[in-house]
């Protein structure tokens, strides 16, 4: 599709909107209502299960930070999160920014290499931080009701 002047028409900023609006909701009611006071979100799973932090263990206490705008303690909580926030940013802009162009914006898939490499990063983030001299990537001790 094309316009009068022959250059591609835009294509439609509907999909990086309504993403940018889901992840705003949910981001607004982590801000509001705080991960650190027990019983409003369950605990996780693997946690209850096991007793270790999962690599996602902290992630809504640092998303919290983050609304505050304390990046230690948001990076203290759960540094991938932080890197993950980064990472999701610069791809929501490459998405817009191409949409907004007309460009396709296709989500290619994962090369075989990249998935086992970010297993791999994530089994070995999850040991570590549950060894007694990778503590300073765990999460602040809460109750278990209160993650």
């Amino acid at each position: 599709m094309s316009d009068a002047a022959g250059r591609p028409a835009p294509r439609s900023l509907t999909a990086p909107a309504v993403a940018l609006a889901a992840v705003g909701a949910a981001t607004a009611y982590v801000a509001e209502v705080d991960p650190n006071h027990p019983g409003h979100y369950p605990t996780c799973p693997f946690l209850l299960l096991t007793g270790w932090w999962c690599p996602a263990c902290g992630g809504l206490r640092c998303v919290h930070e983050l609304t505050r705008g304390d990046l230690s303690a948001a990076v203290h909580d759960n540094v991938l999160v932080v890197a993950s926030v980064v990472l999701a940013t610069v791809f929501w802009a490459r998405w817009t920014y191409r949409a907004a162009r007309g460009r396709r914006s296709p989500v290619p898939g994962i090369p075989r290499r990249w998935t086992w490499g970010l297993i791999a990063a994530l089994v070995a983030f999850t040991v570590l931080r549950n060894l007694p001299f990778g503590s300073f990537l765990a999460p602040p001790s809460v109750p278990l009701s209160g993650l």
